[in-house]
């Protein structure tokens, strides 16, 4: 159905409804809304992904041999952040679909922009998860202006979504989230049916301080106690040296296991042996295919949580860097 001005020719006014009936499409819901007027031309995409969707499911992924076997699978997550216009997107969608196979072992998450995961969820290979990069701090619909909540996520399709990223507990020109507010975020996201990355870490001058896990620490307690010991299962701890994150530098093999061991032994400490024992921890400060060996060889890092090299090939380099 078109808006009334679009007969006058402005055609940025032009809203598409699609009708979805079947139920075992992308949602359940009946109705599947997308407006013209706040994507542009990129609107064609969306819709050339739903009708992909419609007619039969996301493209098959593929899978290698297992790697060495260890405690945990592992999990390379992928954050893009706020990059990408809708056709660049939809080009990364592409190459990653024809990126080869994945290892049995690894368990792989595409966290896009919000505006994006429609496509992402309609057009990705099937044998990598879809998530958000933020979820509010509510259980369900309200007035909440700006703000998606990890029910809506669950409701289209996303199975994991991260929660307190150093960019956001620092905050863009306005305060940042708390500790406690991540905590909480989790909790619902959690009880929402999400799986959740929940990010952790210390500044420059704190790891030069020494202080790095009363950091952490600090991060991780309110955390403790916010979630039952059931649902440690739905949660990857993603530990990112803030100084680490974007700048090419990187942790050493050594001092990032380090850290992991530390917070794999606060758990076993505060929460329970076994929940340290199944929890992933992923290493999240510039990972990227050159290094990515090194890091995933040490026996407490269960992954990875990329930024900059998830945007590009380079990702699958990753993936492909577990141990064999």
């Amino acid at each position: 159905q078109s808006h009334p001005k679009a007969a006058e020719g402005n055609v940025a006014h032009t809203s598409f409804y699609i009708i979805n009936l079947t139920p075992n499409t992308m949602s359940e819901k009946a109705i599947i809304v997308t407006t013209a007027a706040a994507l542009g031309a990129g609107a064609f995409y969306v819709l050339s992904g739903l009708k992909s969707t419609f007619s039969g499911g996301r493209p098959k992924g593929s899978a290698s041999p297992a790697g060495k076997e260890g405690d945990r699978r592992y999990l390379i997550g992928g954050n893009w952040k706020c990059n990408g216009l809708m056709a660049q997107n939809k080009e990364r969608v592409e190459t990653f679909n024809n990126s080869g196979p994945i290892p049995a072992n690894v368990d792989v998450v595409l966290c896009v922009p919000y505006v994006h995961i429609p496509m992402v969820l309609a057009s990705l290979r099937d044998d990598i998860e879809v998530g958000a990069q933020n979820s509010g701090n509510f259980s369900s619909c309200g007035a909440f202006t700006g703000e998606v909540g990890s029910h809506q996520l669950k409701d289209i399709g996303c199975t994991w979504v991260i929660i307190g990223h150093s960019e956001r507990r620092e905050g863009f020109g306005m305060g940042g989230e708390t500790n406690d507010l991540c905590a909480e975020k989790t909790k619902i996201a959690v009880d929402n049916g999400l799986k959740v990355m929940f990010c952790i870490g210390e500044k420059k001058a704190e790891r030069e301080s020494g202080v790095t896990m009363e950091v952490c620490a600090k991060q991780l307690e309110p955390l403790a106690k916010a979630l039952t010991l059931e649902d440690w299962a739905k949660i990857s701890i993603a530990y990112e040296p803030v100084w680490a994150i974007g700048t090419g530098l990187t942790a050493t093999p050594e001092m990032a296991q380090e850290t992991h061991a530390q917070i794999r032994k606060w758990i076993a400490d505060k929460v329970s042996p076994d929940v340290a024992k199944a929890v992933r921890i992923q290493y999240g400060g510039s990972m990227k295919g050159a290094n990515a060996k090194d890091l995933l060889a040490q026996p407490d890092i269960d992954g990875g949580l990329i930024g900059g090299a998830s945007l590009k090939p380079d990702f699958f380099n990753v993936i492909n860097a577990i141990p064999k």
